[in-house]
């Protein structure tokens, strides 16, 4: 048996899987590679059946989200290793290889993530996880290679392999025992952040995450939920209050999400200054969620968190007031 597998989330994709999928094909050889269709009403399925009848396909009943998609599909898969791959992603040659190794050699090493440079142009880095994923002591995620909407050119500078606080969902590597050990995702969250919440649960618990620039992959982006839509907008902060009740160290709870609710505050601003009203409501929205359900994620708080979570206390001071628009000027 292959101790690896490749699992895309599909939803009515089948024109990202005509794309897609025969890359992923091509350079998958030590995997079992499937499908996972969260109940398509276009041709995937049928279109995988026709032209790709090694791969497996698994049927969800619903249209259910990135995180309950993913955890309904896995608890089908039997690999040691989860490759969760989204269907606009082109892998490359030796992709998976790297990734391997590393779980191989630290029984500490849940989970990791490749390169991921944007599709559209091959040379930047692409904005959902680049080089390797970081929060602030705010929430606030950033990555090597992309802060906030600033992308680096690849010039070769994170062709390494280092620890990291979260990998990227768009290609995302766990072990299963350590996937099923953390419950899956929260999938309450729908999409947006269960990354990394998924990974910050897993540091809470001593496993190590790495990037690993051995491998790459690119990755189109915005192809299921575009960049600009006040739903993404929503989703992000709403899961962003949602994440840091779960996992934040006690004693940090009340004072940062204070703090990260008037950040909130001034974003919403900057929507309205920008003629974004519905961008706007949908941050008062993800706060009225948060208000409504605050009870419900105290209760999800494991009994420890680890302190040293984030790599800087603001990444919104450096980047706005202190110019860091690189992640070497951090």
């Amino acid at each position: 048996m292959k101790k690896i597998a490749v699992v895309i989330l599909n939803w009515n994709g089948q024109k990202l899987l005509e794309e897609f999928l025969p890359s992923v094909i091509q350079y998958s050889s030590e995997a079992n590679i499937y499908v996972a269709d969260n109940a398509s009403t276009d041709d995937s399925v049928t279109f995988i059946e026709n032209q790709y009848p090694a791969v497996k396909i698994i049927k969800n009943t619903g249209n259910y989200g990135y995180a309950k998609g993913y955890n309904e599909a896995l608890t089908f898969v039997e690999e040691d290793i989860y490759a969760l791959v989204n269907s606009d992603i082109e892998v490359t040659k030796n992709w998976l290889q790297p990734i391997l190794e590393l779980f191989d050699k630290d029984e500490t090493v849940g989970i990791a993530q490749p390169k991921i440079l944007d599709y559209k142009d091959k040379k930047m880095f692409e904005y959902a996880g680049a080089g390797g994923g970081f929060i602030d002591k705010y929430g606030y995620p950033f990555c090597r290679g992309r802060i906030f909407e600033t992308l680096e050119e690849d010039k070769g500078q994170y062709n390494d392999i280092i620890d990291i606080f979260w990998a990227t969902g768009a290609c995302l590597f766990i072990r299963k025992k350590v996937f099923r050990e953390l419950n899956g995702f929260d999938s309450d969250f729908f999409a947006h952040q269960e990354e990394i919440d998924l990974c910050w649960r897993a540091f809470n618990k001593g496993y190590i995450a790495k990037y690993c620039g051995l491998s790459t992959v690119y990755h189109v982006g915005g192809a299921t939920l575009k960049t600009g839509s006040p739903m993404k907008t929503f989703l992000n902060f709403r899961n962003s209050l949602w994440m840091m009740t779960k996992n934040l160290p006690a004693k940090k709870l009340f004072a940062v999400i204070f703090v990260r609710m008037l950040l909130d505050g001034i974003a919403g601003i900057k929507f309205l200054a920008e003629g974004k009203p519905k961008h706007l409501w949908a941050i008062l929205k993800s706060h009225f969620y948060f208000y409504w359900n605050l009870p419900k994620y105290i209760k999800k708080r494991d009994l420890s968190q680890k302190e040293n979570y984030h790599k800087i206390n603001s990444i919104v001071h450096r980047y706005f007031v202190k110019n860091g628009k690189v992640f070497a000027d951090l």
